[in-house]
């Protein structure tokens, strides 16, 4: 098998300043880990000029599209990295798939109004990356052997170059945030979800309302303040055609296969920040302590065992972490962890078929909980629920729950808030959180 080559630069903790140097390129995307030298942020992972683009275009099955990414890995061909290296990409897929990629994999009806008008799917493939790792303070440039060597040298000489001057660029919003679910229609379709759930219908309903500001300038401005006021380790910026972008802040985890192992990492359960230490403390207390919160992260955990199960080998999944504190700038959170190894047969697309979209973002059963959120949410999800990932001609792939995450295009700027539904939940309470969730990135941008 061929090996990839790699080229050493000096290691640079803020990724920002080498995405710099690509971010007007086609296809530009960045990888953030957010937090440097953090339990949960080693990895940094920017590229730009993919051989190929690949788009869900319309009529297109899921299984058809996921088909069409091995084809395009399958062209760049097989690779190693040299002995001892252990870098998280050989070259391979970045991009992003869309909560409403999902309709793709699972029957849906076609309620909620799709305003946006963003792709289901977007994946670049790259025969290059340039990766930083935080742990062994290192930022190395990685060729998949089917890059060109003239190409190599361009890519050597542009990031070895004394960086330019960044040209100075802003980001404003043009309008107040507003949702489109005001206090009294969220309580209608809350109390629809509870009238679904004394039926039997459901367990559990994700919730959603989405806030819309119109906008104007540079959503790479606007990514650097928010990457600086609420750093996180699932991060990342894709630039994408007319110069929108997505800004992710994700904490959340979505599935990682490496070696064949498989872990997610679903988050459920949130407490605000306090306004001091014995405050803040008292906020984590509760959020562990809470049956409510501990028994909707069970549910979501039993789901994510069983769309695992579909990919994994029989009595491989197991659940090594329950009901763990992770903390945030802005939000306390419960995280479990959910592990298994993939099937023989099975590989990582297999098991993005098999787990799509998030049990967390969705609800249980999960199909019943989609369709209730397409039937009570008036517009589509768009980015938001889905996933940024990767996933190298290895098999090697991770991915992020797209929470915490907005939409810059066509002059507006979309962020979304919400949490679950579950029997004994209270409406104020429930709405206050999917505000608090997002606070800090609309305010933000508001004071830009």
């Amino acid at each position: 098998m061929s090996t990839c080559s790699i080229y050493p630069l000096p290691y640079c903790a803020d990724p920002t300043q080498y995405f710099e140097r690509i971010r007007h390129a086609p296809g530009a995307v960045l990888l953030d880990s957010g937090r440097p030298n953090a339990d949960r942020g080693r990895h940094d992972l920017l590229s730009a000029w993919p051989l190929q683009t690949l788009t869900a275009i319309n009529q297109e099955i899921g299984s058809q599209f996921l088909q069409r990414l091995r084809k395009s890995l399958a062209t760049l061909g097989p690779a190693q990295l040299p002995a001892g290296c252990c870098l998280p990409f050989a070259g391979g897929l970045v991009g992003y798939l869309s909560y409403d990629f999902g309709r793709r994999l699972e029957p849906q009806s076609n309620s909620a109004l799709d305003d946006l008008l963003l792709p289901d799917a977007r994946l670049g493939l790259y025969a290059w990356a340039l990766i930083t790792d935080h742990q062994e303070q290192t930022s190395q440039l990685v060729f998949h052997p089917e890059l060109e060597p003239a190409e190599r040298q361009r890519l050597r000489d542009l990031f070895s170059s004394p960086a330019a001057n960044r040209a100075a660029t802003s980001f404003r919003l043009d309008s107040d945030f507003k949702p489109n679910l005001d206090a009294s229609e969220y309580r209608s379709a809350f109390e629809q979800i509870q009238a679904y759930i004394q039926a039997g219908d459901c367990y559990q309903v994700n919730l959603t309302q989405r806030f819309q500001a119109d906008c104007q300038g540079d959503p790479w401005a606007a990514y650097c303040a928010l990457r600086a006021a609420c750093p996180t380790p699932f991060s990342g910026y894709i630039a994408l055609p007319d110069g929108d972008a997505i800004l992710s802040l994700s904490p959340e985890r979505f599935v990682k296969v490496s070696e064949r192992q498989v872990e997610t990492r679903p988050i459920k359960g949130t407490r605000p920040r306090g306004r001091d230490a014995a405050e803040d403390k008292a906020y984590a207390e509760e959020l562990l302590a809470s049956p409510k919160d501990r028994a909707e992260n069970l549910m979501i955990v039993d789901l994510l065992r069983n769309d695992l199960g579909r990919s994994c080998r029989i009595g491989s999944v197991k659940v090594p972490e329950l009901f763990s504190l992770e903390s945030y700038p802005n939000v306390h959170h419960l995280v479990s962890s959910v592990t298994g190894e993939l099937a023989q047969d099975h590989d990582p697309l297999d098991l993005i078929a098999g787990s799509f979209p998030g049990g967390s973002i969705t609800g249980a059963p999960k199909i019943r909980a989609m369709q209730i959120i397409d039937e009570l949410e008036p517009t589509r999800r768009a980015l938001y629920c889905g996933s940024l990932m990767y996933l190298d001609v290895r098999g090697e792939m991770d991915s992020s729950i797209a929470i915490r995450s907005l939409l810059v295009k066509n002059g507006k700027v979309s962020c979304w808030g919400g949490g679950g539904i579950v029997a004994d939940s209270d409406c104020e309470a429930e709405y206050q959180e999917s505000i608090t969730k997002v606070r800090v990135l609309l305010e933000t941008l508001q004071e830009l």
